[in-house]
């Protein structure tokens, strides 16, 4: 070796964190999909959809229980939109006649 090139000593501890990081890293592990989520102006909706940020950080075996709460979350505030009442309609111009009972002739 010549004697212009120093030498660097590398700390024990950085050879160390280098041997193990491959070991650390899994590529299984959790991560944020970072999805962008646009509010729908539905509180209900609005709140099942955020819901969904919590499967970022579980494996993915726990996904399927936040995915089928927010399915029945969602399905849940699609039912109610039936269920609830609109605003009454206008009342009849004028009264209908019973139709007359139809008969059949021989």
């Amino acid at each position: 070796m010549s004697d212009s090139v120093a030498e660097t000593e590398i700390p024990q501890d950085s050879v160390q964190e280098a041997v193990e990081a491959p070991e650390a890293y899994d590529p299984a592990a959790p991560a944020p999909l970072n999805v962008p989520r646009t509010p729908t102006g539905n509180a209900e909706v609005d709140a099942q959809l955020e819901r969904l940020a919590d499967a970022d950080h579980l494996a993915t075996d726990g996904h399927v229980e936040v995915y089928e709460d927010v399915h029945g979350g969602l399905r849940d505030a699609l039912t109610a939109l039936d269920v609830r009442p609109g605003p009454p309609g206008p009342p009849p111009s004028h009264p209908q006649a019973p139709s007359p009972a139809y008969r059949h002739r021989s």
